[in-house]
């Protein structure tokens, strides 16, 4: 049976130092793997939610460097915690249910590493979700929704070039029975009702979680 980390339990001091210190240098040393197999182990630990807000999302805002070499040690980083997080509670030939949960990325929106680490946070509960990736134009969530059938729809932003508010507003308001969500730090903009905002990790796995018992 799968235990379950708390939501909001945070890692203490100590192990948040290490856990820095250890990630960061295996980013340093462009060892993906290593980046991985740490972001596995410490999920298994201390639970995804706790270790994205305070170490990933951390390391992730300091590496964003403009050189060549900062450029390299920035994709370690962000591509080992990807495979660490999309390994994490996976067992090979079993898929969990989606759960009416639908997670996607805005158009032209290339980053979407949160919504791993969202997708990774609810498999840690046992619950599924249907993940589409970065980049989803408005038209292909449109046809997503009326296919699959959802209940919850996170998107995520990542810059306020992709995080159009008053367009994920109006995609709320043609799917009035879908609980709508934008995540990520691209939505500076207010969102207005219906569209909710989910300020970290776990808010996001709090609201999926609920709207899945409804």
């Amino acid at each position: 049976m799968l235990t379950e980390p708390m939501l909001a339990a945070p890692m203490p001091p100590d192990a948040v130092q290490t856990a820095l210190k250890r990630v960061s240098l295996a980013a340093e040393d462009l060892d993906g793997n290593r980046v991985a197999t740490l972001t596995r182990e410490l999920a298994a630990e201390w639970g995804v939610p706790a270790l994205w807000e305070q170490v990933c999302r951390p390391l992730l805002a300091l590496s964003s460097g403009r050189g060549a070499a900062e450029i390299a040690v920035e994709h370690a980083l962000s591509e080992g915690v990807r495979t660490g997080l999309d390994v994490y509670r996976r067992e090979p030939g079993r898929s969990l249910p989606v759960g009416g949960v639908l997670l996607a990325g805005a158009e032209q929106e290339a980053h979407s590493l949160g919504l791993h680490a969202l997708a990774a946070a609810l498999r840690e509960r046992g619950r599924g979700c249907l993940h589409l990736g970065p980049a989803l134009p408005w038209p292909a969530l449109t046809s997503a929704v009326r296919r699959a059938c959802p209940h919850t729809v996170v998107l995520w932003s990542q810059t306020p070039v992709t995080g159009r508010a008053y367009r994920l507003v109006r995609f709320a308001r043609d799917f009035p029975h879908l609980r709508v969500y934008g995540a990520g730090p691209g939505w500076i903009e207010p969102l207005a009702a219906p569209v909710g905002h989910l300020d970290g990790l776990p808010a996001a796995v709090a609201a999926c979680l609920a709207a899945q018992r409804t």
